[in-house]
């Protein structure tokens, strides 16, 4: 059994890496294929092997996926707030040392959130019920919250973030529309942040191979304000990584670029190691591949959970060295390349994925209109967090109506 939960590791590894690297490539469409293709895989393997498939793709990803965010600027709605902090960095010739931020944030976040899940265990036992009663109003407290920290105009947020969250209403109800958040998140959060990236023509300096320097006082308070929001975030639908970085970093009010591209990378890797252990606390699952875990596995047993997080260790300490050698390897290659051309091979790959993934040209229409609304908000000077409005106001209407 060993030497399978190995090759299975390994195998979900490299599934990992290359949704990781792959923009517009999500590991929710791999566990979407996974599901759909259950019944034949479940009778040449077990439903703990295509578990601990999916943790270790899942995992990976969530290390890997803030290079194409850093270097090609194709985020990830879990990874788009990094793009303003790490493109500063890529245009000081500093990307790998954005990378590597992220690196110690996911890295650290893992072994946070393993040592400490008894303790988040019984928090959440206490307390779940009670918040499960109010959740519509916690959500709308978020979404104002967010609304309100908009410096410069919060009438623009507003109007952003219900234009999203029409938007994701209207996609997540169109009748025979396949994998309906792949043509939405990759509008608001992909192809416009490219789209933009072309217009402005923008030159990559040579990259240079640094690491970061951060003080342990700053690096203390940001993994604090991780485990404070990520927690939330992790039990409560509709909330994810980029509504947490917000949260978490009102609660360190002088926290730096440096410090906020820890915050993104810590909260990317502990929602998904959080879903592991609401799905066993609260029989919740908070994304798609621990809902396609939650539909092969009848029950999470304590033992099995410990293979979850055993799993997680191992995965995230390869996907560290994977993380800091694929990172240089793109740092040598990119002012050696036509970033425009780049670009241009990105928004093709994402426009091809959504023609023949998502009901084809149905999915080619939200794709334009989403991306179209992904731009709004970097025209008018704001943050792209309240285009997160496309899931927030659907759950929220989902827990008043």
């Amino acid at each position: 059994m060993l030497i399978e939960i190995i090759l299975v590791i390994l195998i979900g590894i490299l599934a990992g890496i290359f949704t990781g690297l792959i923009p517009g490539i999500h590991i929710n469409l791999i566990a979407l294929l996974i599901l759909s293709s259950a019944p034949a895989l479940l009778s040449v393997t077990s439903p703990l092997m295509i578990s601990i498939f999916i943790i270790s793709m899942s995992i990976t990803h969530t290390f890997l996926d803030t290079i194409p965010s850093v270097f090609l600027g194709a985020p990830e709605s879990s990874t788009a707030l990094s793009v303003l902090p790490g493109h500063k960095l890529l245009l000081q010739g500093k990307g790998y040392e954005a990378v590597m931020l992220t690196l110690i944030g996911s890295f650290l976040a893992l072994i946070l959130a393993i040592c400490l899940a008894p303790l988040i265990s019984i928090i959440i036992l206490t307390i779940y019920s009670t918040l499960k009663k109010w959740m519509a109003l916690i959500l709308i407290t978020s979404s104002a919250f967010l609304i309100l920290k908009e410096r410069k105009s919060k009438m623009w947020a507003l109007i952003i973030f219900l234009t999203s969250g029409v938007l994701g209403i209207t996609t997540l109800n169109f009748a025979n529309l396949t994998n309906p958040l792949f043509p939405l998140l990759s509008g608001l959060f992909g192809t416009s942040t490219l789209i933009i990236s072309l217009s402005e023509k923008t030159k990559i300096p040579i990259q240079k191979i640094t690491f970061p320097i951060i003080s342990k006082n700053e690096l203390s308070k940001v993994m604090s304000c991780s485990l404070l929001a990520g927690g939330l975030c992790s039990f409560l639908p509709g909330l994810g990584p980029a509504q947490a970085a917000i949260i978490g970093s009102s609660f360190y009010k002088k926290i730096t670029d440096r410090g906020f591209l820890i915050l993104v990378g810590s909260l990317n890797t502990l929602n998904m190691v959080l879903s592991f252990l609401a799905l066993y606390i609260i029989d919740k699952a908070r994304n798609g591949a621990v809902i396609t875990i939650s539909k092969i596995m009848e029950k999470i047993t304590i033992n099995e959970l410990i293979i979850f997080f055993g799993v997680s260790l191992v995965v995230g300490s390869i996907a560290t060295v994977l993380t800091i050698k694929i990172a240089k390897i793109f740092a040598n290659i990119m002012s050696k390349i036509n970033y425009q051309k780049l670009i241009i091979s990105v928004i093709s790959l994402i426009v091809l994925m959504v023609f023949i993934i998502s009901s084809q040209f149905t999915g080619l229409l939200i794709l334009l209109i989403s991306t179209f609304t992904g731009m709004l908000p970097v025209k008018l000077g704001i943050g792209r967090n309240h285009l997160m409005g496309c899931l927030l106001l659907p759950v929220i209407l989902y827990f008043i109506l």
